[in-house]
């Protein structure tokens, strides 16, 4: 058994930073970027030159720009044989840095052997102006170039040279005297801060009804046909028609995740199952998903006849030619009302529908500042020496926001600040801290991958409104040889609330779309549509310039999070053990009162229980009176930290070294032999699903648990004040008439039921439980 480490290590630990330029007093600032700590920067724009004097031999000009400050030197690129340049390029150097009091703006001419002097333009930074946003951009001048004795040449620079912080609008592409060392566009690209967007998911549903008229080749026996559909890389089948003859017929339902812009066509095919591996192509048809029809309910859809084509190769020449075939009856559609869960469920950070017809107004803001990281691991070698260079993956709703890499630093300060629309207050945003592997570019660092260095998940339910949050939290990532701490991200988060009203309202709606309840998709269609889902989204961000790689979005969106791990288990045996432990513990106080261990306590249950006997009314206001005085009661308790990822809750401090190396094997199995594979990977899959429900049981029980316990304080507040309703309205009722009433309504006619879920069931739905601090 692996030994303990300290436990003080992983916790939370609340700071007090000087956010916005002062010190953070919980209130909500009115400067911009209030939730980071001002960062301060000297900005030099590099515009345009003219009127740039010959150099060569050949009386042209290859011009370009040197600004330099100290010991840090920014370059723009050069032109070839133009004397009237136009650069449009952006230098920030930080002021922590600065280690003169001159900046020198230098033109140059590109030479093969050494660069010419052209003129330059120096500025003294204690005359530099201040910039602070809103305010307009500062305009630039025209500079009349000197030479180094500082008379006057021929030629003009085109600047401006302004102080601001890293609000300014010009930092996300500026040039960073941070990241000096980088070279090359590829590598400057890598390290900026950019924003991302989700690609646009919908589920393609292709209601597979009939064909006519086949022709398969062989007419003397019985066809076995079926339907393969393929969109992009998803390839699906039905099942073999049970009519066997030439007019099939199906009735099949066929699922497909579906990305905007849709640049791949629904390509069709009708098939013959002729031998155990051997098909004949009876027709095939391509649909374009363009013209598809969308719903955004549940009435149906028209059906459609589809012209099926055979390509025939005609043996005397090389050409194909293309004939009609026979035709197949479908009814397609692009499904809007339903959410493509591209996330794990218990993370989700958006749960709108794909249409967004169908969207409601948002309830509120989430600002997150990124401040810093300390005592980040080493994670890589670079000149004989361990080095980080690390950002941060912000991932809320449809939008994905990266800080830029701060360069060979275990102490990274980011101070960047992210808003996002909140539509749904049980959501979770996701932070992740990885270290940059492709600094320079070229196809060596196409081959590498990003390292993770550890997340952290909030959910915003759990956060008070309007109050700002300023915490280090440790990064903790699971290892063949245990959990690791790899340092603490410091964030400053805000959730901001724009009607109060609206948000407590939201408690009693569903959680997903009501597609999901009135047509909902098996268990097994959802799995395989989220591995699509995440797939696509992937797949589209590593093609953004510069891309948000493969390995990293995998990491945020918890793909193969579902594959079987003995320390989960039991991890969610001991949760579920824990819900039962306040009923093992109530049994054992009411036997206690049976055994009269305290008879001062048994003879006052026995004159409550004798009051409830004789006035039956009171038992139900009594129950709930109790609920709402435990619940206020409880109320001085009340978490005053986000919750975060718990290594004991999640076992990773006392697993085994035996079942860390399962966890940590490839699916199927490395094992050598092929016996134990399959039968190991049949108990994990089995396992698997085991590990799910019992996941499931235990959310369930630490939902009741977070009924009184201010973990989602507006769910216990309307818990709260709903049982001091209710005590009151059972007071004044007459306990028949509540019984009858009770009755009459759990009996009612199917009638009478929606199909929706009902207020109480969605309310407990929405409330948070332990998954949030699982690792």
């Amino acid at each position: 058994m692996m030994s303990r480490p300290p436990q003080e290590e992983f916790l939370l630990k609340e700071t007090s930073p000087h956010l916005g330029g002062g010190r953070h007093t919980g209130d909500k600032h009115t400067s911009t970027y209030d939730l980071v700590e001002q960062m301060q920067y000297l900005y030099v724009r590099v515009v345009k030159a003219k009127d740039l004097p010959a150099k060569d031999v050949t009386g042209s000009c290859d011009p370009y720009v040197e600004v330099k400050l100290g010991n840090y030197k920014g370059t723009t690129r050069h032109f070839e044989k133009k004397t009237n340049p136009e650069w449009n390029q952006v230098f920030a150097f930080s002021k922590d840095r600065l280690q003169s009091s001159a900046l020198e703006v230098t033109v140059k001419d590109k030479d093969l052997v050494k660069d010419d002097f052209i003129g330059r333009v120096v500025f003294d930074l204690n005359e530099v102006p201040k910039r602070v946003p809103p305010d307009s951009p500062l305009a630039p001048q025209w500079y009349r170039l000197e030479d180094r004795k500082s008379d006057k040449v021929r030629g003009e620079l085109m600047l401006a040279v302004w102080m601001g912080t890293q609000a300014d609008e010009a930092f996300p592409e500026a040039w960073n005297s941070d990241a000096s060392g980088v070279t090359g566009a590829d590598g400057l690209a890598n390290i900026r801060s950019k924003v991302y967007l989700s690609p646009k998911l919908w589920y393609l549903r292709v209601n597979v009804i009939e064909a006519q008229d086949l022709q398969p080749s062989d007419k003397g026996r019985f066809p076995e046909v079926y339907v393969k559909a393929i969109l992009g890389n998803q390839a699906l089948r039905s099942r073999i028609s049970p009519s066997r003859s030439i007019n099939p017929l199906w009735n099949e339902d066929l699922m497909f995740v579906a990305a905007e812009p849709f640049e791949e066509p629904l390509i069709l095919s009708v098939e013959d199952r002729i031998a155990s591996n051997k098909e004949e192509v009876l027709g095939r048809c391509a649909i374009p998903l363009q013209y598809v029809e969308r719903r955004l309910d549940h009435k149906p859809v028209n059906t459609r006849w589809y012209n099926l084509e055979r390509h025939v190769v005609i043996e005397g020449d090389k050409k194909k030619e293309t004939k009609f075939a026979s035709r197949i009856h479908m009814r397609i559609c692009l499904e809007g009302g339903y959410h493509v869960l591209d996330e794990s469920t218990h993370y989700s950070s958006d749960l709108r529908p794909t249409a967004k017809q169908l969207w409601k107004t948002a309830i509120g803001v989430l600002e997150v500042g990124i401040l810093n990281a300390q005592g980040l691991m080493p994670m890589k070698t670079k000149d004989g020496r361990g080095t980080t260079d690390a950002y941060c993956v912000a991932k809320y709703g449809q939008k994905w926001v990266r800080t830029r890499t701060i360069i060979d630093s275990f102490t990274p300060k980011w101070n960047e600040q992210y808003t996002w629309e909140v539509f749904d207050p049980c959501t979770v945003i996701t932070i992740g801290v990885f270290d940059n592997c492709h600094l320079h570019g070229g196809d060596k660092a196409a081959q590498t991958r990003d390292q993770r260095i550890g997340k952290v998940r909030i959910r915003l339910s759990t956060l008070e409104t309007d109050r700002v949050y300023t915490h280090s939290y440790p990064l903790l990532v699971l290892y063949p040889n245990g959990v690791k701490k790899m340092g603490e991200i410091h964030l400053a988060v805000r959730f901001t609330c724009s009607s109060l009203l609206n948000m407590m309202h939201m408690y009693s709606h569903p959680l997903l779309p009501k597609m999901h309840y009135i047509h909902p998709l098996t268990v097994s269609q959802l799995d395989s549509l989220r591995h699509q889902a995440t797939i696509i989204v992937s797949m589209r961000l590593s093609r953004a310039e510069p891309p948000l790689r493969k390995e990293v979005v995998e990491y945020m969106l918890d793909v193969g999070s579902h594959m079987w791990s003995m320390r989960r288990s039991k991890a969610n045996f001991f949760r579920i053990m824990g819900v039962l432990g306040g009923l093992i513990a109530v049994g054992k106080w009411f036997d206690q009162i049976c055994h009269w261990k305290n008879p001062i306590t048994t003879v006052l249950i026995h004159i409550l229980f004798i009051i409830l006997v004789m006035y039956p009314e009171l038992i139900l206001p009594t129950i709930f009176l109790y609920l709402f005085l435990i619940g206020v009661w409880y109320y001085r308790w009340r978490p005053r930290h986000p919750p975060h990822m718990d290594t004991r809750l999640s076992h990773a401090d006392s697993v085994h070294a035996d079942e860390l190396d399962e966890e940590f094997d490839t699916f199927p199995t490395s094992r050598p032999s092929d016996v134990i594979r399959m039968r190991y990977d049949r108990l994990r899959s089995i396992a698997g699903r085991i590990q799910t429900v019992v996941g499931d049981l235990a959310t369930q029980g630490e939902r009741l648990q977070s009924l009184l316990s201010w973990r989602d304080p507006r769910a216990t507040a309307l818990f709260v004040i709903f049982c001091l309703v209710a005590a009151i309205v059972l007071y004044v009722t007459p306990f028949q008439v509540v019984a009858l009433l009770t009755g009459f309504y759990v009996l009612r006619h199917p009638r009478f039921r929606h199909k929706l879920p009902s207020v109480p069931l969605n309310f407990f739905r929405r409330l948070p439980a332990r998954t949030d601090c699982m690792l």
